[in-house]
């Protein structure tokens, strides 16, 4: 049986749909990893009401606790240590193919799929291996490349083929309405995306602080580190004969440094807490990264050392943000591993 994690939208919809029209033995579960109310029990009793039309049995679980703890608190934990976290990147692995699976494990299911817009294909050599989804400017696939593969292999992704635009009308000729029209925000956890002011409502953060620039000059002040992000021009406040851009945040002297645009490219980074799809002796000499969601991988070399991922950057690459996922593909999409970026 298949575990389908269905969140209330239109892909996680979609995805039931397709895989019970393919004869497959379903079961629909939502995992609710926000504080419980009446939001909660609208997006749940609209699920029910979907998946009883469709003949699915349903199960909705308050996962908040947990979610609380793998992902929330840590978020937290990485902006206070100067760092810019990817909260999506680390609830994939922690949460929905983790606490969520094992749920639907307990419920019978020993296969999970998803609403992302990845594909799994077999690979000469490598076995049943994650691969871009054929929507390119939906690929999910840097967000997963954190879940180890012998979990992915477990895993099935129904809107591999489908593109983003044609989710709606699909749905509409199942005469199927989504509980949760739109499309969900970027954290779902932080209101109207606003992380600074969430930071402040749950955590005593660091206050200002001195801005310089390599040289030690001093150029400016901040309002606190955990406001900045490696790249950021706009916001800085600081008047200068030159446009300024983050560069670093020394969080042991609670200092911003700051630099021109021509200090931001870098040769190469480190990424750590890696995740393997694939032994990197099969891998080939020059892989592509992509250290953010939305940039195009490029090519680099690379080495494992000491347990980490060290990356030399083949062409000019901006400076990547630590905190942040290096996703190592293949040049035809295929996803070898992933890092957390030192």
């Amino acid at each position: 049986m298949i575990g389908v994690g269905v969140s209330g939208g239109m892909d996680s919809l979609l995805s039931l749909v397709l895989l019970k029209e393919q004869g497959h033995d379903v079961v629909a579960v939502h995992g609710h990893f926000l504080q419980p109310g009446p939001e909660w029990e609208k997006v749940a009793t609209g699920l029910d009401a979907v998946c009883k039309k469709m003949g699915v049995p349903f199960h909705a679980l308050d996962l908040h606790e947990e979610f609380n703890r793998q992902v929330v608190k840590p978020f937290i934990a990485d902006y206070k240590a100067g760092l810019t976290p990817n909260p999506c990147a680390v609830c994939n692995p922690r949460m929905k193919f983790g606490v969520l699976f094992d749920a639907m494990q307990k419920l019978g299911a020993n296969e999970i799929a998803t609403g992302h817009y990845v594909r799994m294909e077999e690979r000469e050599g490598l076995g049943s291996m994650l691969v871009r989804g054929t929507d390119l400017s939906k690929d999910q696939s840097y967000f997963l490349s954190l879940v180890p593969i012998e979990t992915l292999r477990k895993a099935h992704f129904p809107l591999a083929e489908t593109f983003k635009r044609d989710v709606l009308d699909i749905l509409a000729e199942h005469d199927l309405e989504p509980p949760i029209p739109s499309e969900s925000q970027e954290i779902c956890f932080v209101p109207k995306d606003d992380y600074q002011a969430f930071l402040l409502a749950n955590e005593k953060m660091s206050g200002g602080g001195k801005a310089v620039l390599t040289d030690g000059t001093v150029v400016g002040k901040h309002k606190g580190l955990w406001r900045h992000t490696q790249g950021q021009r706009r916001g800085l406040g600081i008047a200068w004969k030159e446009a300024l851009y983050v560069l670093d945040k020394d969080v042991e002297r609670n200092t911003l440094i700051v630099g021109t645009k021509d200090q931001l490219s870098a040769d190469g980074c480190v990424a750590a807490q890696v995740n393997l799809m694939a032994d990197p002796s099969l891998w080939p000499e020059t892989v592509m990264v992509q250290t953010r969601y939305r940039q195009k991988a490029k090519p680099s070399n690379v080495e494992m050392r000491d347990g980490k991922l060290h990356f030399h950057f083949i062409e000019p690459h901006t400076r990547p943000t630590p905190g942040q996922v290096a996703a190592v593909y293949t040049e035809d999409g295929t996803v070898l591993g992933g890092g957390v970026i030192l």
